[in-house]
């Protein structure tokens, strides 16, 4: 069956539609952030069960945004971040329900001190507010990010992509109801109901509305949101992630990585895209061969081509392209010297591993590069908040004020200083 066709974007006002959003969002931060961490957790428990209740109605929606996104010519990985089938349904409520048992980090106190004048000063957690968040193609995140938000006490306006409309909708009714059941407002998270661009616009200009904008996409969208936001941006930018081989790895455990980093899943932002070789490593070709045989298409400088006919020549562009795709670029460099010079002009800042046995090389590969996440022996691919313990996330925040890796409950606070005295009065 064709896919239904949406109709045209319908012209709003859209300063004014932001303006309500943001006020009852305000309104329901206000709630939350006096909320206890027991009403939260029922309220992301009832959001959980809706999910599953309304799977049907969830599922179809996400048929019916695949075929208009098959139709309008999405690649294969677009297509997979958009799919959603019965396990991952399932595993978006289990996420859900795993955010309600995370500890709480509202209230936390960071660090306590007593002046010598016997004012005592607390630093504690407390939320960010109201929080914007702008992103494409995967539904997972509709649920991940209201259920992140709720439980770190922040309320939360959602602006998805065009191609998951359907299933942004769906997933949104059912955690909105979540909420409802539990006692908590439904304003705490609430979905932009337009596609019209100028609700982006509008929201990125919410100074007083909006607390925080969090953008999860491609380059187009995280460079339109970081030119044009007057609030301030907790940027997710693209994973040019890399695998350096050292001539110290094992080559077992490099041809498990470099396989599982690239392909096991390839739209996802961990993936790596450029794997560098050791020219002192002694099986090359093996990890070549291995990545194409596991269906992937590997580009590579002039010593990698030499390896095989099966190898295409990397352009200058490959070594700073994200693929999302079974594509990677390969590499031979000059030792630990040469990957760490290659990594420094081309890495994103993202996520970049290692595989050796060499502790020194190790140590000096973790210290020197500078990402947010830097591995040693372990599959890129492990760049996840889920995988770090800290439950469902927001995204990967490259940056360095804030909040930098997964950012999850705890990166979703601020704090403020408490000070109690006895009557001190300042000479």
């Amino acid at each position: 069956m064709k896919a239904e066709t949406l109709a045209a974007p319908r012209l709003i006002d859209a300063d004014a539609l932001i303006a309500d959003m943001g006020a009852r969002a305000r309104a329901a931060a206000k709630r939350l952030a006096v909320a206890t961490t027991a009403e939260k957790a029922a309220a992301l428990k009832a959001a959980a069960a809706r999910l599953r209740a309304r799977a049907t109605d969830i599922l179809d929606a996400n048929a019916r945004d695949m075929e208009a996104g098959q139709e309008s010519g999405l690649t294969s990985a677009m297509l997979d971040r958009l799919r959603l089938d019965e396990d991952r349904l399932s595993a978006i409520a289990d996420a859900v329900d795993a955010v309600a048992g995370l500890p709480d980090p509202v209230g936390a106190v960071i660090d306590h001190a007593a002046r010598p004048n016997g004012i005592e000063l607390s630093r504690v957690r407390v939320p960010l507010g109201v929080i914007g968040i702008i992103y494409e193609s995967r539904p997972n995140v509709t649920a991940d990010a209201a259920a992140l938000g709720v439980m770190s006490g922040n309320a939360v306006i959602l602006r998805g992509g065009s191609e998951a409309v359907r299933s942004n909708h769906a997933i949104h009714a059912a955690f909105a109801e979540g909420l409802a059941d539990a006692g908590l407002p439904a304003d705490a998270a609430q979905l932009v109901p337009s596609q019209d661009r100028a609700a982006v616009g509008a929201l990125l200009r919410a100074q007083g509305l909006v607390d925080i904008i969090i953008p999860r996409g491609g380059k187009g969208l995280v460079a339109r949101v970081q030119d044009e936001a007057r609030v301030p941006v907790l940027a997710h930018l693209d994973g040019i992630n890399h695998l350096y081989i050292d001539g110290a790895a094992d080559p077992a455990k490099a041809l498990a990585l470099a396989v599982n980093a690239k392909m096991r899943r390839t739209g996802v932002c961990g993936a790596t895209e450029t794997i560098l070789i050791d020219r002192a490593y002694a099986a090359p070709l093996a990890i070549v061969d291995a990545l194409i045989k596991a269906g992937c298409e590997v580009r590579g400088d002039k010593g990698v081509a030499s390896l095989s006919p099966h190898v295409e020549p990397a352009s200058a562009n490959d070594w700073d392209c994200e693929y999302l795709d079974a594509i990677v670029s390969i590499a031979l460099v000059d030792g630990l010297t040469g990957a760490l010079a290659h990594i420094d002009a081309h890495s994103s800042r993202h996520t970049d591993a290692i595989v050796t046995e060499d502790a020194a090389a190790a140590e000096r590969f973790l210290a020197e590069v500078d990402s947010a996440i830097v591995m040693h022996n372990a599959s890129t691919q492990f760049a996840d908040g889920g995988e770090f313990g800290l439950g469902a996330e927001i995204g990967i925040a490259t940056g360095r004020l804030h909040a930098r890796g997964p950012v999850a409950l705890e990166g979703l606070t601020t704090y403020k200083w408490l000070v109690r005295g006895s009557g001190q009065v300042r000479p």
